[in-house]
């Protein structure tokens, strides 16, 4: 048997000088402690009461039970560091608890599977073996549940042969001594909430597992931070072991939390009858009145009975955005929902998006003695996002917004816990990063299970991400989490799959929508609410159609033709590619300077520039009073998302009909003055080989993005037409597009059904794909242990492996640019903010020019990418491997791409230019 105090010697965490010489460690007691009275503070102040609901309705005791369990969870969430495998890690601390009778092996520190038997496998086992033994819980229930809790503190869930590998190693798990300290943690904690009793009938369904893991990784990682919650210099070891004191544990817990300063939880208000006076106010429109539309969505918000999912269909420009921030306050008082989850398509639409939900929290109620709101920016690009960066980096622990609600705060930030603010507005990758098997999956559902999550452009996901879409519509429905979804229009059959979807995760076996088409516009949904169909404006947009021949000189013709007195013209081509080629032509006919070109392919902060450049110049009229009087901005589909941009003319290649539709949207999109010829809206379609052709083939680049079948019957809808009527034609065209209707001439109909089937078989193929990593269901039974198996491991939109899951499969590289000096050194690429500099190659790089190097990452063509030669790119990539960055957190471990003086480099047989107008050109050598 151990001394009677030989739990008081356990250490939790040390620190080591730059010699590696231990000089501060905390007791585990302490730690446990601290982690517990976080805890209990996160569930008081900062959680989210519809986590807490939803955690509530599986405990007997409710609400009280989710404070009790958490605390408890989090006191013996570490038990498993009192072993052998952990404590040998600091000889010195070691040395400090074998008088006790915990005596650590030394010769375990060379142990190959001292690693495997981690401390919270260890406590896994503890505690669902002491519950079992001690308490009379279920072994294969509710022990195993608690204890699986226990397990996943790390962010990754316990793997069946990972457990068994912690009982046969009983040296390194401990047994004897260190079983009796473990089990006195255990008893000592059980005792500090007043027994568990309540809970050993319990059956948590994962979901609860999941957000109870989540409060504990959160309390852990406040409670670990030795800023908030400092150490005990190494001098006290020669103290006679000191029993816990609950004085020092309140006033460290009083002292760190005051530290932390995170602002207290939002709660909704009660939105106002005047839905006109409402919408004035939150949006700042002297005058306005809120639009049908808007009106619509309140109402169906107000209607569900229960929190479920709201869909709302509208034609571009017509206030979506506004209706679903007003039904989302409705859907927050109603649920308790303490924030919104924005997520949009791409990093521009999100960045453009991050501007307006901060304006419409400035104007927003709720706020605890006027106190500001968190608010996040979720993406892998968020430190490039002047508006948000400069809101983080006013305090290191609190920023506290000068003149407005919303506050970035420094400890929300990161790419784990950005998402856990209160309000969030990020790409859509981080809402299918939450169906994706992945370390700390938890906390992303902890992210967005205590919110109202509203998706903007839903039509834009594809067979495959909506697989992933899908999977978290399912989750979001067990947490019972409101849902807005948005679109210019649906398929019904689409529409009706993401209802089953959300459905699904309630138990549900579908939805009680109409199988008929609801209407257009349209908000309707689940959870009580009926189809609201919404009229049309009278009059609309009517755009004259033209279908041009695939040619730079047709090309050329056609804009000189148009913009012959003046005129913004965008043409929007399908890769990148056809940007470059386009862009070139342009330039020399009608000059560089009124030609502007976005894409993909540029290094992340010249792209950002582009994107803030775009909207600034062909926004709405009252934020763009440079608007140029005649320019040209070829771009990839950037276009066709969120972006509040306007064109006076269009050329677009060919795309499925609602992407064409969507691209249409950004034309004469607000009112203003136009120069004569282009008073009248026009579009031309281009990327079309032959339109006499039967059937017309698309050109090569648009087939491998789209495929032949969607092509296909785009071009035979749009061959019908010389018109569009923006908004009475989305809907029909976009129902004849997605429907069974045979559409086309008689002869082009055995091409478009080998295209149909070729594309059922791509679905199937792309759907089996998807499902390798996906998460499993919400509604099985059982615990945590396997619950991420096979997984990803780490996964963010800077992350290849978890973009290549939930975009499109398709393998992704991108590298961070750096460029070659005369000397041989190295240099931040010499035409960015802060570039120019030498880079050391043999100590780590400075903070701020790890973020200037951070910057210039830049996504690598396909012709580098695709799975037959990714690997040995990736080798001949590694070669470039720098001393330094492997010193520095945040580039340890990127490919990084070397240019010479004029921007040069050569790839596998490739020659890559950077050229500053057009981006990444890849020519074969």
């Amino acid at each position: 048997m151990p001394h009677e105090d030989a739990w008081l010697t356990v250490w939790a965490k040390s620190d080591r000088d730059e010699h590696n010489v231990c000089t501060d460690w905390l007791p585990l007691h302490q730690h446990l402690d601290d982690t517990a009275a976080v805890a209990g503070r996160l569930v008081d102040l900062w959680v989210s009461p519809q986590v807490i609901t939803r955690i509530a309705r599986e405990l007997p005791d409710g609400a009280t039970g989710v404070r009790a369990l958490a605390c408890w969870l989090a006191a013996v969430h570490d038990v498993g560091k009192a072993s052998p495998a952990f404590a040998v890690q600091v000889e010195k601390l070691a040395d400090h608890m074998r008088p006790f009778g915990l005596n650590a092996n030394p010769r375990l520190t060379n142990d190959r599977k001292r690693s495997q038997v981690n401390h919270a496998l260890v406590g896994n086992v503890a505690v669902r073996d002491w519950l079992t033994d001690e308490r009379g819980f279920d072994f294969r229930g509710s022990a195993a549940q608690l204890g699986s809790i226990v397990g996943s503190h790390h962010g990754m869930s316990p793997e069946d042969a990972r457990l068994a590998e912690v009982e046969g190693r009983g040296d390194l798990a401990g047994g004897g001594p260190w079983a009796v300290v473990r089990n006195h943690l255990l008893a000592r904690a059980t005792a500090r909430i007043g027994g568990l009793e309540p809970y050993r009938a319990i059956d948590l369904s994962k979901p609860s597992q999941a957000l109870l893991t989540a409060i504990v990784i959160v309390a852990d990682w406040i409670a670990s931070n030795s800023d908030l919650f400092p150490l005990r210099p190494i001098s006290t070891l020669s103290d006679p072991p000191s029993q816990p004191d609950d004085a020092l544990t309140e006033r460290r817990l009083a002292e760190g939390w005051s530290r932390l300063n995170l602002p207290p939880r939002w709660r909704a208000q009660p939105l106002g009858r005047d839905l006109d006076e409402v919408f004035r106010d939150r949006f700042r429109r002297p005058g306005g009145t809120a639009r049908p539309v808007q009106i619509a969505a309140v109402e169906a918000a107000r209607a569900q009975s229960e929190p479920g999912m709201v869909v709302i269909e509208a034609p571009m420009g017509s206030g979506k955005t506004e209706a679903a921030l007003l039904a989302a306050e409705v859907l927050a008082h109603a649920s308790g929902a303490n924030g919104c989850f924005v997520a949009l398509p791409t990093q521009a639409t999100t960045d453009a998006m991050f501007a307006r939900v901060r304006a419409w929290l400035d104007a927003l109620p709720g706020r605890a003695d006027g106190s500001a709101v968190t608010l996040g920016l979720a993406h892998g690009k968020a430190h490039l996002n002047d508006e948000y960066s400069g809101l983080v980096h006013k305090g290191r622990f609190v920023s506290v917004g000068e003149n407005g609600a919303a506050t970035a705060h420094h400890w929300l930030s990161g790419r784990k816990k950005a998402g856990l603010a209160s309000f969030v507005v990020g790409t859509i990758d981080q809402v299918l990063f939450a169906g994706l098997k992945s370390r700390h999956l938890m906390l992303r559902h902890l992210a967005l299970a205590g919110k109202v999550v509203i998706i903007d452009e839903v039509h834009a996901y594809d067979v495959y991400m909506s697989q992933y879409l899908h999977r978290v519509l399912h989750w979001l429905g067990a947490y019972r989490v409101p849902v807005v979804l948005l679109s210019a229009t649906l398929p019904d059959a689409r529409r009706a799959e993401l209802l089953r979807a959300y459905d699904s995760g309630r138990g549900g076996a579908g939805s009680a929508l109409p199988q008929e088409h609801p209407g257009y516009p349209v908000v309707c949904g689940s959870g009580g609410v009926v189809s609201r169909p919404v009229a049309l404006p009278p009059g609309g947009t009517t755009v004259r159609l033209d279908r041009l021949t695939d040619d730079l000189d047709t090309l050329v013709s056609y804009l000189r033709a148009n913009l012959a007195d003046g005129g913004c013209a965008v043409v929007v081509r399908n890769t990148v590619t056809r940007v470059q080629e386009t862009a070139l032509r342009l330039g020399a006919e009608f000059g560089e300077g009124n030609v502007t070109i976005n894409h993909s392919r540029f290094l992340a902060c010249d792209r950002a520039g582009k994107d803030r450049d775009l909207v600034g110049r062909f926004g709405p009229p009252e934020s763009n009073p440079d608007r140029p009087d005649r320019h040209i901005v070829v771009a990839s589909q950037v276009v066709e998302q969120s972006l509040d941009i306007d064109f006076d003319l269009m050329v677009t290649d060919l795309a499925p009909v609602d992407l064409v539709l969507q691209r249409v949207g950004r034309l004469h999109r607000h009112d203003r003055g136009r120069p004569e010829r282009v008073r009248q809206a026009r579009c031309a379609v281009v990327g079309v080989a032959d339109w006499l052709g039967e059937p017309v083939t698309s050109v090569p680049g648009s087939r491998r993005v789209y495929g032949d079948h969607l092509l296909l019957r785009a071009a035979a809808l749009l061959s019908e037409r010389d018109t569009l009527s923006i908004p009475h034609d989305i809907a029909p065209l976009v129902q004849r597009a997605y429907g069974g209707e045979q559409v086309g001439p008689p002869q082009w109909q055995m091409s478009m059904a080998e295209a149909e089937k070729a594309a059922t078989a791509s679905a199937l193929r792309r759907t089996n794909a998807a499902s390798v990593y996906l998460l499993g269901d919400a509604l099985s039974a059982g615990t945590l242990v396997n619950w991420l198996y096979a997984g990803v491991g780490d996964a963010d939109d800077d992350n290849a492996k978890g973009m290549a899951q939930v975009r499109d499969g398709e393998e992704s590289l991108e590298v961070l640019v750096v460029q070659r000096d005369a000397d041989g050194g190295l240099l931040t690429p010499d035409w960015v903010k802060g570039g120019g500099e030498q880079i050391p190659l043999d100590q780590s790089v400075s903070r701020g020019q790890a973020r200037v190097i951070a910057a210039c990452s830049l996504r690598l063509p396909l012709a580098l990418c695709h799975g037959g030669v990714i690997d040995p790119v990736i080798r001949e990539l590694e070669l470039n491997k720098i001393p330094s960055f492997e010193l520095t957190p945040p580039l340890k471990g990127q490919l990084v791409l070397v240019l010479d003086s004029d921007r040069r480099a050569e790839l596998y047989g490739y020659r890559l230019t950077y050229d500053l107008r057009r981006g990444l050109i890849h020519d074969r050598i």
